[in-house]
């Protein structure tokens, strides 16, 4: 495979100019692993992989045992698992174990004490970093109180749950919100709908990783999908 521009692992040795991350929920799962060096190849600088439970949302999708398949595809790529689960602290040891480079967990969902950041001090004790979680309709003071916990914060667009839905554009309020609390070094994440030609809103709301998922596995162009939504950011900060 070849290396992507700068590769990395951990995102906290991550460039700081705009990061693609390609969602393998749109990827064909027949041939997922061609699809990951595929995308690597074409331009991303990390992998997505949306781990579903069944019952923080209604679907059921990625287990340890296709994450460690991946880790063994893409041994260099940081793999970013974003745990769409009720009780997060089952998934740590499992998923990093597999490869898992950066588990994201949701403020709704369990957590010991009911504070995110127990949950989050598990995962960087298994050897991961962790990221936070919010979904559309969650008021922005929900997580406003743990911005500073946390090494990435993800703010969904969409309801999650399944690939292909609409980007929801009230969302780019609450995103510029939580980037300017948010202290520096902290990376914000956008997933859900993220395509070429809502990419620049999302990276002026501050937003520094986007996810796509469908905008990136069924362009005809792959590589210019990516570049299309990575913007200009990557050739001023290099």
């Amino acid at each position: 495979m070849a290396p992507a521009a700068h590769p990395f692992r951990s995102l906290t040795d991550a460039p700081r100019s705009s990061l693609v991350a390609a969602s393998m929920l749109g990827a064909d799962f027949s041939r997922l692993g061609e699809e990951a060096i595929d995308v690597m190849q074409a331009g991303c600088d990390l992998l997505h992989l949306d781990v579903m439970d069944g019952h923080f949302v209604p679907n059921l999708t990625m287990g340890p045992d296709l994450v460690a398949g991946l880790r063994r595809t893409c041994p260099d790529v940081c793999l970013d698992a974003h745990l769409m689960v009720q009780h997060p602290q089952a998934f740590i040891e499992p998923f990093v174990q597999a490869g898992a480079d950066h588990l994201t967990i949701h403020v709704e969902a369990d957590h010991p004490q009911s504070d995110p950041r127990a949950t989050a001090e598990l995962i960087r004790q298994a050897g991961a970093t962790a990221g936070l979680a919010i979904n559309p309709g969650t008021s922005l003071e929900d997580i406003l109180p743990y911005v500073a916990d946390f090494e990435l914060l993800l703010v969904m667009s969409v309801q999650p749950g399944f690939a292909g839905q609409s980007f929801r554009p009230e969302v780019l309020a609450k995103t510029e919100a939580l980037s300017a609390a948010a202290p520096a070094g902290v990376r914000v994440q956008m997933d859900g709908g993220v395509a070429p030609a809502n990419a620049e809103a999302c990276r002026r709301a501050g937003c520094d990783v986007l996810v796509a998922a469908s905008a990136i596995f069924k362009a005809e162009d792959r590589r210019s999908a990516i570049q299309a939504i990575r913007g200009p950011a990557i050739e001023e900060a290099s």
